[in-house]
């Protein structure tokens, strides 16, 4: 991290920033309204487009996901800081990042999503952001207590590669079977022809923003999660002061561009159950923090090799499928039939395998 300027106070704003503008740009380029970039509504996109689940209207190999994790790649083999580890309770940390998916799909959308829905002034996120919030800080009382899912250890260079090398090959998917206009299935892959999943951006547009913010996040350590951990553990505002970037820098753009309409009702892709907008980010929070990163930085880490990371991201894909496959899942018209269930029961698993890894001195 020496001489890196990403790595500064001022290097942190100016990734927030980057962040939050291509955000409304892909939006603005045919992404769904504020839903820029939601690594766990794209996740749930990817799960559809490979036939993980089978709702039509969320099906669409997101080319931003892929991008960030190669774009990850690049900055951490260009820098040196291509370290390939794991083995750090592989299995607790795939439900984890299936708990985080399920509890982000009842709210509708990541912390990063969280921040642009109140950029684009929906105020039903303002419950998901408050609720995330008190997730990340229960977290942080079982830091306190010595909570650890063990350490990772040093791991082949072929490991580490594993990740990025399937999302070489679901972008060669893409190339190999693209969407063809009118047609639901492309050879193996599935794409929406209507909702969310039908709205998206160019597919270069997508990939090269992908690939920048990966680039820019594994050099800054760019993390909602850790930004409120520091925040609430040490009183440290540095990663802070990119989230509060990425939301001005947002909130400008929508306001410059016609994309900022204050209000509970009429928001794109979002519903106005503040209990479980709350209750629903409460239980993602607590897994991002147990699991040691929200679901961007998740993807980042596993571009530098941390298949622990991997193994997160992974949970995250089957959890999404899970959550349109169950019912658990949220929508415009409000909750999944068992969203409500999969909330409880996904924040007393938290619990229990926050309170089972407790080492107390």
């Amino acid at each position: 991290m020496k001489n890196n300027i990403f790595a500064t106070s001022l290097g942190i704003v100016l990734v927030g920033a980057v962040i939050g503008v291509l955000a409304i740009v892909l939006q603005k380029m045919g992404n769904p309204a504020n839903m820029g970039i939601c690594v766990a509504c794209f996740e749930r996109d990817i799960a559809g487009g490979l036939g993980l689940h089978r709702a039509a209207v969320v099906q669409y190999l997101r080319p931003e996901i892929l991008g960030f994790v190669l774009g990850s790649l690049l900055a951490a083999v260009a820098f040196r800081e291509f370290r390939p580890r794991g083995g750090s309770s592989p299995l607790t940390r795939f439900v984890l990042g299936m708990i985080a998916a399920m509890g982000a799909l009842v709210f509708l959308g990541c912390p990063w999503r969280a921040i642009l829905r109140m950029a684009g002034g929906d105020l039903n996120a303002l419950f998901g952001f408050a609720g995330l919030a008190v997730g990340v800080f229960a977290g942080t009382l079982f830091f306190r207590k010595g909570y650890s899912l063990g350490r990772s250890s040093e791991q082949s260079q072929v490991t580490g590669l594993l990740f990025p090398l399937m999302i070489v090959g679901l972008l060669a998917l893409v190339l190999f079977f693209p969407q063809v206009e009118g047609q639901p299935q492309s050879g193996p892959l599935f794409y929406s022809q209507k909702g969310p999943g039908s709205m998206h951006a160019p597919f270069l547009l997508s990939l090269g923003c992908g690939l920048l913010i990966g680039m820019l996040a594994q050099r800054s350590r760019f993390c909602t999660m850790g930004a409120l951990r520091d925040l609430f553990l040490f009183r440290q505002f540095h990663l802070f002061w990119g989230i509060l970037a990425l939301f001005v820098a947002a909130l400008a753009a929508n306001a410059l561009t016609g994309g900022l309409h204050v209000g509970f009702e009429g928001q794109p892709v979002a519903h106005n159950d503040s209990l479980w907008n709350f209750l629903g980010m409460v239980t993602a929070g607590l897994a991002f923090a147990l699991a040691g990163g929200c679901p961007g930085r998740q993807l980042f880490m596993a571009g530098e090799g941390d298949s622990d990371a991997a193994i997160f991201a992974l949970g995250m894909l089957v959890g999404a499928a899970f959550a349109h496959n169950f019912g658990t899942a949220s929508s415009g018209a409000g909750l999944g039939p068992y969203g409500m269930h999969a909330t409880i029961i996904g924040l007393v698993l938290c619990l229990i395998i926050g309170f089972a890894h407790v080492k107390r001195a």
